[in-house]
């Protein structure tokens, strides 16, 4: 049976988004200001979601890894110097970009999409030193029950509305059967009169094939119908 992953469904959501920001700002229209303001909104609201997650992160699993397995922890803080210096810099450059000239936007936003990158890449980084190295640390050092009490904590820690912006954030980037998974847990955490709205709440990030996909596997029953 699969051991309890503290990482990796939303990381395979963070990667979803940040790619496809990455796309998006590359592709921005630099003449149109709007194009522009939503751009460097988007990419602040990022890095804001990104640091959050590091403190989340700092609060409920690297204590456990820091006792369990320092060095793989000493792995992750070494991570942090670039990764901190490439959110710092991203954020330079949004909230530089909707005041430019106009003669100038173009180079601009090419300027901020490379920091966008530059962020993405150090993130991969650190992505790859939470899956490779601290999750395995912390399969050999810690006990299911353990790891599950992390999960627990951190839930626990969440509002209704953070959880289910979670979930959101995850869904689209997961397998179909890790997506009903997760969405099987959800629903059948509320009152059955409930479950319709809860699913249709889970299902609004995700495409319209997704979305028919994980009410199929779901035996979702007419009352939950497409709309």
């Amino acid at each position: 049976m699969p051991r309890i992953d503290l990482y990796r469904n939303v990381h395979m959501g963070q990667r979803a988004r940040l790619y496809a920001l990455a796309v998006e700002v590359g592709a921005g229209d630099a003449a149109d200001p709007a194009s522009g303001e939503r751009s460097a909104e988007r990419c602040l609201a990022m890095t804001t979601e990104l640091r959050e997650h590091a403190a989340h992160e700092d609060t409920y699993i690297h204590p456990l890894l820091r006792e369990r397995a320092p060095a793989a922890a000493d792995a992750l803080d070494a991570e942090h110097l670039r990764l901190d210096a490439a959110l710092a810099a991203l954020d330079e450059r949004a909230r530089a970009f909707p005041g430019a000239s106009p003669e100038a936007r173009p180079e601009a936003q090419h300027g901020l999409y490379l920091a966008l990158n530059e962020l993405i890449s150090a993130y991969l980084a650190h992505l790859h030193a939470e899956e490779t190295v601290a999750m395995p640390a912390l399969w050999r050092h810690c006990g299911d029950d353990e790891l599950a009490a992390v999960f627990g904590a951190f839930r626990a820690s969440r509002t209704p509305e953070e959880g289910l912006t979670d979930l959101q954030r995850m869904l689209p980037a997961l397998p179909p059967a890790d997506r009903a998974a997760v969405a099987r847990v959800t629903v059948e955490s509320v009152p059955g009169e409930e479950a319709g709205r809860s699913l249709d709440a889970l299902s609004t990030t995700l495409a319209p094939a997704q979305r028919a996909r994980l009410y199929a596997d779901l035996g979702a029953p007419e009352a939950w119908a497409l709309r």
